[in-house]
């Protein structure tokens, strides 16, 4: 192998640029030739590719977002927009290609496999959804911020002696509310994965009122409901006033934090001796802070499973 690609896809994850760096410096290590293609899978099939240089990726590793861009892009989901990134890649002569994202975005490496690609996937993600692996590109650093942002509000929360609903990321998986929740102290977290009790919780708020408790914070994961809805069921409830808020794309930005710029070195690099090692359809993970690489049926085929013992703990701790 001589030439290698590597594109970002789906949604950006603080990390995605210590992967990419990873990516170039160690292909270039092992004498290769390294292409950044720009855009995703879009970009691919475009042909927006660059030839990259150890200089391409300096300054990048402590950068939030992505230096090679992301979009979505329905044409590469049908057979002919695949065919059509195929034979970009043979032009180039680009013989294996590196595919950081999620669920969404190793579907389509696992499709250009299939069509003679050697493909490996890196997980990034803020959202920590994909199976495999204990932790992806990205969720720490979101986690840092969503527990920022909880302690800066609990400040006002304090001040005004009131209930704060927190509405955070995660539409299918609640990783960021359990751990920022249970770090960050709050009352109650509610997540896609256990369903919630109105009752327990509101008998929460008022037990805590009645000790004496200056301020309650409660953190929704996006996919339960918003965190409007929420805070609406709870004024109706017990009454008292309840701000509400929404940190949204926030959650995305920001610089990586140590835990993901390490993550993101180690799982690009090992992506390239992968392919220096004749595999392909795989995706790298960590477990037990320990690289591991799967095969893509095998790992699209599981389901995320969140700790649930992590959500019990929280329960216990917040009373």
């Amino acid at each position: 192998m001589k030439r290698i690609g590597v594109l970002t896809s789906g949604g950006d994850s603080p990390g995605m640029n210590a992967a990419i760096r990873a990516v170039v410096r160690k292909g270039l290590y092992h004498g290769l030739e390294v292409y950044g293609i720009y855009q995703g899978y879009h970009g691919l099939m475009e042909g927006h590719i660059k030839k990259m240089d150890a200089g391409s990726v300096g300054d990048i590793i402590h950068r939030g977002g992505t230096i090679l861009q992301t979009a979505r892009s329905k044409e590469f989901m049908t057979p002919e927009g695949r065919e059509k990134a195929v034979r970009v890649l043979k032009e180039h002569q680009i013989e294996g290609l590196i595919v950081i994202g999620g669920d969404g975005s190793f579907r389509g490496a696992r499709e250009l496999s299939r069509m003679g690609i050697a493909t490996i996937g890196v997980p990034g993600t803020i959202d920590n959804d994909i199976p495999v692996t204990d932790y992806t590109i990205g969720f720490d650093t979101a986690t840092n911020t969503v527990v920022e942002a909880i302690d800066k509000i609990r400040d006002t929360a304090t001040s005004h002696e009131r209930t704060f609903v927190i509405e955070v990321m995660g539409r299918d998986a609640g990783d960021i509310a359990l751990f920022s929740g249970l770090v960050g102290g709050a009352e109650s977290i509610l997540i896609p994965e256990e369903d919630f009790d109105i009752d327990e919780i509101v008998d929460r708020l008022v037990k805590a009122k009645q000790r004496g408790k200056k301020h309650s914070i409660i953190i929704v994961a996006e996919g339960v409901m918003s965190g409007a809805e929420f805070a609406q069921l709870i004024q109706e409830r017990v009454g008292v006033e309840v701000r509400t808020s929404v940190l949204g794309h926030i959650q995305r930005g920001g610089s990586p934090s140590a835990f993901d710029r390490m993550l993101g070195s180690r799982l690009g690099a090992y992506a390239v001796e992968l392919l220096l090692q004749g595999k392909t359809s795989r995706m790298v993970g960590i477990q037990r802070n320990k690289l591991i690489d799967e095969d893509f049926d095998v790992a699209l085929s599981q389901k995320h499973e969140l700790d649930l013992s992590i959500y019990r703990l929280a329960k216990e701790l917040s009373i």
